[in-house]
């Protein structure tokens, strides 16, 4: 996540109120981008450990990252497994074009920003604070279908 007034900082935390009903419907079984409160390391980084049957997926928002994320969402997806994205809104990009929009099952807008969750430039814990992105889910169902 990225804000004028906060150092670029790829910990927050997707809010309860905004991830309860997206559990509620998809019943998640992984986070492979759960807070991290801690160093990453082989045994918990999400690019490199297996994704479980039903992952939400709250990427960092650093674009090397978001876009690793996405694609290794896609990928987990073609073998059998759904990926829900919560990522920010940017359709000009090559990676919307080329890697979300063609493979997508389905992509939702989010009406009004998210207030995430996590520690900004000052060290001070804050509950409030949206990105200067919108926000879009972004489903990869691969439940179901044929793996060509």
């Amino acid at each position: 996540m990225k804000d004028r007034n906060i150092k670029e900082n790829n910990n927050w935390a997707t809010p309860e109120y905004f991830y309860k009903p997206l559990n509620d419907r998809f019943d998640f079984d992984f986070d492979p981008c759960p807070l991290n409160t801690g160093e990453i390391n082989k045994e918990n980084d999400g690019l490199l450990i297996e994704w479980g049957e039903r992952n939400f997926v709250n990427p960092p928002y650093s674009r090397a990252l978001k876009e690793a994320f996405v694609k290794k969402a896609l990928q987990v997806s073609q073998n059998g497994s759904l990926c829900v994205l919560l990522i920010p809104v940017s359709t000009s990009t090559a990676l919307f074009h080329d890697v979300i929009l063609p493979n997508a099952k389905e992509i939702e807008f989010v009406r009004r920003r998210i207030k995430f969750k996590g520690v900004n430039s000052f060290g001070e814990y804050v509950d409030n604070r949206s990105p200067m992105h919108d926000s879009m889910i972004v489903i990869f169902d691969g439940r179901g279908e044929s793996n060509e």
